[in-house]
């Protein structure tokens, strides 16, 4: 009897510390399952979708920049290659010069947009100056290098549209900075962000001795959200070679009830990279005729009448290459014959001030 008694309490006791293993056992793997699911929704690595975009636990970044360092010693006299600055900034990088905050939620998400043709000197500087930059302003920004395909007249305002267009294309951006590749600030106080209204950054360049050339100019490097590029139906696509396209936008935006905002002559400093004109870029000899044209015009000239071709689209590390045919043998206003025809009569007046000679008054325009 007692032996008996002995053996079902052995049993017993038994049976009880194989139950309590299981229940360990599965209380143990609810915890880490737990824990898992917490890691999954707080990093922000494992929670960013297809596109790149930070989980929502992140917090708004600063509205100033906790890294920036002011004033920039800009070099352009060097020997450095893509592959220097793929070296000193790619860890940071996606693929297509894509780059967003870990520590931060964005506050925009910025397509910084270049038009281009030959002058991979410059976007060499460019990429290994502004990159860092814009980096330690932490956006979730893009950059887009629009080349023109061929040799025919260069039409910068066009590449820029199609940047806007092609963008947009990749992910959702909501501010876009166009840049000329020859500009690299010396401050990087100077943020590369949208405002409330577009905003001309490249106020102080060293070329005209860091003072600004007349209070309309809005060329070099700007900003605008899309929202506002929208509503000026984007830039026109008739300038064909150089000058006119950035003050036609100026105009634009002035039709339209907007202002141009600016940061101050120090903080919006620039440097530019010393060059020749390039072939096929020379002045238009219409551009101040066409000035005087933008009212009538903007609502039919510009990104509903954009026509292009894509001949490549090629991802480096550092950028987003978007190779286009935009038609330069096709111009509406101007044969190429009659360009090169007028340009020695363009010459006896290219130095009169754009500001002096187009005035535009204000008037009341329906957005688009």
């Amino acid at each position: 009897m007692l032996k008996t008694f002995f053996s079902l309490l052995v049993c017993l006791a038994a049976f009880s510390l194989v139950c309590f293993a299981l229940f360990l056992f599965y209380s143990e793997n609810r915890k880490l399952f737990s824990i898992a699911s917490l890691n999954r929704e707080t990093n922000p690595e494992e929670s960013a979708g297809p596109t790149g975009r930070p989980g929502k636990s992140l917090d708004p970044c600063a509205d100033v920049p906790p890294n920036l360092q002011g004033v920039l010693q800009v070099e352009f006299r060097t020997n450095r290659t893509l592959q220097d600055v793929r070296n000193h900034v790619g860890p940071f990088l996606q693929q297509g010069g894509r780059y967003r905050p870990t520590s931060c939620r964005a506050k925009q998400k910025v397509a910084v947009i270049i038009p281009f043709r030959n002058r991979y000197e410059h976007l060499t500087h460019w990429l290994y100056y502004l990159h860092p930059v814009l980096m330690r302003q932490q956006l979730d920004y893009g950059v887009y290098v629009i080349n023109q395909d061929g040799d025919g007249v260069f039409n910068r305002a066009k590449l820029m549209n199609i940047g806007f267009v092609e963008a947009l294309k990749e992910y959702d951006y909501d501010c876009f900075v166009f840049s000329d590749v020859d500009l690299v600030p010396i401050d990087d106080r100077n943020l590369y962000r949208c405002s409330d209204h577009p905003r001309h950054l490249s106020v102080a360049v060293d070329k005209f001795n860091f003072i600004l050339p007349y209070a309309t100019i809005f060329g070099g490097v700007s900003a605008l959200s899309e929202q506002q590029f929208l509503k000026v139906n984007g830039f026109s696509n008739t300038f064909w070679g150089w000058g006119g396209e950035d003050d036609d936008m100026s105009q634009r935006i002035s039709y339209r009830r907007m202002f141009i905002s600016r940061p101050d002559s120090v903080t919006g400093r620039y440097k530019m990279i010393k060059h020749k004109r390039d072939s096929h870029n020379d002045p238009n000899p219409r551009r101040i005729q066409k000035l005087r044209e933008t009212y009538s015009n903007m609502d039919k000239d510009g990104l509903n009448s954009l026509n292009y071709t894509v001949r490549e689209i090629r991802k480096d590390l550092l950028y987003t290459f978007v190779t286009v045919d935009v038609q330069a043998d096709v111009d509406p206003d101007v044969s190429v014959s009659e360009f090169n025809q007028s340009k020695s009569q363009f010459k006896t007046s290219r130095t009169k001030n754009v500001s002096n000679l187009v005035s535009p008054a204000i008037h009341n325009s329906k957005a688009l």
